[in-house]
């Protein structure tokens, strides 16, 4: 392993390499409400819902597979809680409500996109100390909130915080079908008072942070197991044997044990807030790593650093730090969404040709080992593909389904450049013809059973898709059609499978396609009244 961490270190420093996408891999975003900063940025509650599915299309096109949304602010939410008032981000004033439920929204437009919704939590601070949030908190809970500079901060050494924190996500899990719980701030703040520290010693702090944990992930776990709890702890874990932190960590600086949480099964994944580069980042990513207990580990990456109000990075640093994770099968989070969306130095552009290969969040196979069953009466009829669905026997609402194809029979299903459609709830889909495909069910905890194929390919080969036959090219790459005796035809146009003109041929008994690109396309008859007719389509298969 010592030469391995070499290598790494090395890579880190050189151009960027090419990395093989994985099938499985965590690409979250943080998508901060806090001040309107990433959204909404009108308080228009039409406005609002536009900009949303917006930026959400987006981040799916740019690979993004979790969003993180700002759930609970500061002692004040996005969504009608029964806990806390409206966040002032909504309406500019908080709590009023906006008149709709912008929790809700985002996650139905996530799952339409095939993306993961995490609620983001923020813990400990409560905001400003005369701001409603933690005004009403104070009434509630005269002597937990404490005073430091002009903050209010849950007290972490009291009981009563972690009952009421776990309360807060219970809230949520059991209202919305959230996909993760993601818990920030969940750790003693920086400026909290040094006699306090002097006085409980480091495991004691450590103790009381890890029994809030515990409340929250019995609270979540108990009212749905298969949503994941996770955080974002400080960047470095603690100090390297030949790296320091530099005095700011998570266990001893904050008292924040997040390794020893996954190796106890409290947390289901980690997004390490690492905003930082070179030595300072590459070695400790792989000490989160290695201590992954088996668990999804998605460091994030400082590129609000790109912008030059913020820093001085360039987008080398991302890329490098971005192709070392995969290496190291680690995900990646960018920090934040208004930085990646608008393009900073290029790092959506970078993004979108870094994930342009789909990929599945990895399954949470430490929680259950139930596998779904295969699904049945596979079926393509006029290019619907149809299956029939699976009974779920997970407890989870619903089963999902992805779908696959490919020119090759069959299909392989653990290729992620297959990945066609994901995370659906419907068992139909519009497929364009020509494929072979495969249907695999997907329960809520990411396991996929075992896949359908549409057909053998001797099936596929000689069955005609929608009605209309499929022609072949032969290794020599000539068509060879017959002269259709009842529709007038002076010429043959390929075309493909979005309608666009390719190519057009005089009607002959023999086409030479020497010149066609491989793949799959429409043919169409043209006469000379100008009448045409879809003949079929075409595929020419690459030479081997």
């Amino acid at each position: 392993m010592k030469y391995t961490i070499i290598w790494l270190l090395l890579l880190g420093f050189l151009l960027p390499m090419t990395a093989q996408s994985p099938k499985h891999e965590v690409r979250a975003v943080w998508l901060t409400t806090i001040g309107g900063i990433d959204w909404p940025h009108s308080t228009n509650g039409d406005e609002q819902k536009k900009e949303l599915a917006a930026t959400l299309e987006r981040l799916q096109k740019a690979g993004v597979n979790t969003v993180l949304i700002q759930t609970r602010v500061r002692a004040t939410a996005i969504y009608p809680s029964s806990l806390e008032p409206w966040d002032a981000c909504m309406t500019g004033q908080a709590g009023r409500s906006p008149g709709y439920d912008p929790l809700q929204l985002c996650i139905e437009e996530c799952h339409r996109r095939g993306m993961e919704c995490h609620a983001w939590v923020v813990t400990i601070p409560v905001g400003k100390w005369n701001k409603l949030g933690c005004q009403q908190l104070r009434k509630k809970f005269p002597k937990l909130i404490r005073h430091i500079g002009e903050d209010g901060f849950m007290d972490p050494e009291q009981a009563q915080t972690g009952d009421y924190l776990a309360e807060i996500c219970r809230e949520i899990v059991s209202r919305y079908d959230v996909d993760g719980i993601h818990l920030d701030y969940i750790r003693y703040p920086e400026t909290w008072p040094k006699a306090s520290r002097r006085t409980t010693p480091a495991a004691k702090r450590r103790e009381y942070i890890t029994d809030i944990v515990r409340k929250i992930n019995s609270a979540v776990k108990n009212e749905k197991p298969w949503v994941k709890l996770s955080c974002s702890p400080i960047g470095k874990y603690d100090d390297l044997t030949r790296y320091k932190s530099g005095g700011w960590n998570a266990r001893t600086a904050v008292s924040q044990d997040a390794q020893a949480w996954l190796r106890e099964g409290l947390m289901d994944a980690l997004f390490p807030m690492m905003y930082f580069q070179g030595n300072q980042f590459f070695p400790f990513a792989i000490d989160w790593q290695e201590q992954s207990s088996g668990r999804m580990v998605c460091p994030g990456l400082g590129i609000y650093f790109l912008d030059p109000k913020e820093g001085k990075w360039t987008l080398p640093v991302v890329e490098r730090e971005m192709n070392v994770l995969r290496q190291l099968g680690l995900g990646h989070a960018y920090f934040r969404s208004k930085f990646l969306t608008d393009n900073v130095k290029g790092v959506y552009d970078f993004a979108a040709r870094f994930d342009e290969v789909p990929a599945l969040v990895p399954p949470m196979t430490w929680a259950t080992s139930d596998v779904p069953q295969k699904p049945r009466l596979l079926n393509l009829d006029d290019s619907q593909l149809s299956w029939t669905s699976v009974e779920d026997h997970s407890g989870t609402p619903y089963i999902l389904y992805n779908v696959y194809g490919s020119l090759t029979y069959p299909v392989d299903t653990d290729d992620p450049q297959n990945l066609m459609a994901w995370r659906l709830t419907s068992t139909s889909l519009q497929v364009p013809p020509g494929r072979y495909y495969a249907v695999r069910a997907m329960n809520r905890y990411g396991i996929e059973g075992e896949a359908v194929q549409l057909a053998s390919e001797s099936d596929v080969r000689h069955t005609p898709i929608g009605g209309k036959r499929l022609y072949r090219v032969t290794e020599d790459a000539q068509l060879r059609l017959p002269r259709p005796s009842t529709i007038d035809a002076s010429y043959i146009v390929v075309e493909d499978l979005q309608g666009r003109q390719v190519s057009v041929y005089t009607w002959t008994p023999v086409i030479d396609l020497t010149t066609l690109p491989d793949g799959f396309y429409q043919l169409r008859s043209l006469g000379r009244k100008g009448r045409t007719h879809r003949l079929g389509f075409l595929y020419k298969r690459p030479e081997k």
